[in-house]
């Protein structure tokens, strides 16, 4: 990111203004200038000067109450325009709703954001209450099941984007980890990251990549539940190779490529 950041062509003041929108999870009842520093690592001054430009713009509202923040009418139209650009997810919902109901676990979709993988949308067991991960969670790309999915989808010209977005001591793992990873993915279809590797010891998931025609890089379709309901076997044996046969069926009703890595 450094490197990036030193080009002349890159506005700083966008990205840290994006880097603020960016801060706010599905759980938060706002956010005040302090948190939003501590979030984004954006002195505290400067934040507040972009969040008054992200009110004035409408990005982001005050409620004046306890001098919180929350994302705006603005941010809620981006949004809701990014989504319905989506198609894919429209033709993908009966086919990962019919899955997460016989795998009795949660589906989704993870993009990749500021070199993290953010969960854009999922399907839960009809009759289920119990949330497992939701729109907004986001996971690191080396040690979640998603990221490796994406990553080893990624050409080389598009492995070494990333790396400018991940910390320095992943963005050294990177190149290892993608070569790995293609190689895997083209034998079995499917990323799991078990064992002491994966980020969340609590969460068992499998993920697979779609490269849509909306947008320019993979996303990761996976599958997970707690680790007491979704064994490391049971991947394995069923619900890895039934999320890469839905997500391919995916891919003749979009007219995709079954190959789930970039030739690159």
């Amino acid at each position: 990111m450094r490197d990036l950041e030193q080009d002349r062509r890159y506005a700083n003041t966008l990205a840290r203004g994006l880097r603020i929108l960016r801060a706010f999870r599905p759980s938060d009842n706002g956010l005040g200038n302090l948190e939003i520093s501590e979030r984004t690592g954006i002195p505290r001054s400067t934040v507040s000067r972009l969040t008054f430009t992200l009110c004035a713009l409408g990005y982001l509202t005050h409620g004046r109450h306890f001098d919180k923040y929350r994302l705006g009418p603005a941010a809620l139209a981006l949004g809701n325009i990014a989504s319905a650009a989506f198609g894919f997810v429209s033709v993908a919902t009966p086919l990962m709703q019919k899955l997460a109901n016989e795998m009795g676990a949660m589906v989704g979709v993870s993009i990749q954001d500021d070199g993290n993988m953010l969960i854009v949308k999922t399907w839960r067991p009809e009759g289920s209450r119990t949330i497992w991960l939701d729109v907004g969670y986001r996971m690191p790309v080396l040690t979640s099941s998603s990221g490796i999915a994406y990553l080893g989808a990624l050409s080389r010209d598009e492995r070494e984007k990333l790396e400018a977005h991940l910390p320095e001591e992943a963005a050294t793992e990177c190149e290892a980890v993608w070569d790995r990873e293609r190689a895997i993915l083209r034998r079995e279809g499917y990323a799991f990251v078990q064992g002491e590797a994966r980020y969340s010891k609590s969460i068992n998931a499998v993920a697979t990549p779609f490269r849509p025609t909306e947008i320019g890089e993979p996303v990761s379709f996976f599958c997970g539940a707690n680790v007491d309901d979704l064994s490391d076997q049971r991947i394995h044996d069923q619900v890895g190779p039934e999320l890469v046969r839905v997500v391919n069926s995916l891919k003749a009703l979009t007219g995709h490529a079954v190959s789930p890595v970039s030739p690159g």
